[in-house]
This record gives structure tokens, sequence and C-alpha cells, in this order.
């Protein structure tokens, strides 16, 4: 059985996914702090660690997995945060990720092939496959 969301519940849904990809730190936490599930996911398939880790946003990576955000959860398409924050370039979400336990093999394509096909050496040698 489907249930429809109001326009009200995808308003707030949507400002949620806003929040991550402007990154919105502390206003995203607080949500999350009252009761928002860390691992929302919009109709992509997008969590909002995924999105924060695709718009740059290393403090919302790090705020979102601090508060249990599923780093191994890929989107439709199979990406995952840590091939987003490779593709972006963003050192300091890699390095977040992979403290929390990301594994650069995991997805399609995966962070070490996103690194391999944009020939990101730095992203290759911050995911140990340089």
């Amino acid at each position: 059985m489907s249930e429809e969301l109001d326009a009200e519940t995808l308003a707030f849904a949507h400002r949620m996914f806003d929040l991550a990809r402007a990154g919105a730190t502390e206003e995203l936490a607080g949500y999350v702090d009252a009761g928002l599930p860390v691992n929302l996911t919009n109709d992509k398939g997008d969590t909002l660690l995924i999105l924060a880790a695709y718009h740059a946003r290393p403090e919302t990576v790090t705020a979102l997995l601090a508060r249990g955000a599923d780093h191994r959860r890929a989107n439709d398409r199979g990406q995952t945060a840590l091939a987003a924050a490779v593709f972006r370039r963003d050192t300091e979400a890699v390095r977040a990720l992979l403290a929390a336990g990301a594994d650069p093999e995991h997805g399609s394509p995966s962070a070490v092939e996103t690194a391999r096909f944009f020939e990101l050496r730095e992203m290759l040698d911050a995911l140990g496959a340089g």
C-alpha cells in the first residue's frame, strides 16, 4: 500500500535536502537531533549524507556521520557519499568518510573508479589507491 505525503510534509523534506546541499550544518543537525531520520532519502535514493558530500560540505558530512548516517548507502544510480566527495575533490569529506569506515571499492562507480576515470591523482592518494 502506497501512502501519499501531504504537501507540507513534502515541502519540509525538500527543505531538509536543501539544508544538506547548502551545508547548513547546525540547522540540519538540530533537526536530526530532534528526530529527523539521519538516513532520510529523496526520490532518487540520495541521502542527506550523499547530498552533503556531492555539494562539498565537509562539516555537514562530519556532523551527519557523527549522528549515525550510513556511509554504505548508495543512491538509485549506485553512487555513494565517498564517490561523490571524490568527484568533488573534497579531501576533508573523503577523510571523514574513510575514518567512519567507508569502503573505497563500494558503489558503482566506486570512489576508486571515480578517481581513476577522472584522473584525480590526489583523490587516489587520499583513498590509498594511488
